[in-house]
């Protein structure tokens, strides 16, 4: 089974929507990409279609914006 992926830029927002998101799902059937730290995935995201962080990828690959924490052009900056 593929794992959903949740992509984030570690604001407060951010990181209170991982643990809920963690929490609701399970840790083994999700991949979490900090893109303050993993600045090589921000196209990967984008291509996804995630414009702004919180956001969660599902294994159909819809994309699900959870509140906001920052625009996707803010986390590139």
């Amino acid at each position: 089974m593929k794992k959903s992926v949740f992509y984030h830029a570690g604001c407060p927002v951010c990181v209170s929507a991982e643990h809920d998101i963690i929490n609701l799902i399970g840790q083994d059937h999700i991949e979490v990409v900090h893109l303050g730290e993993e600045r090589d995935r921000i196209d990967a995201a984008e291509k996804a279609g995630v414009k702004s962080v919180p956001a969660l990828i599902t294994p159909n690959g819809n994309v699900l914006h959870i509140n906001f924490g920052a625009s996707l052009e803010d986390v590139k900056k």
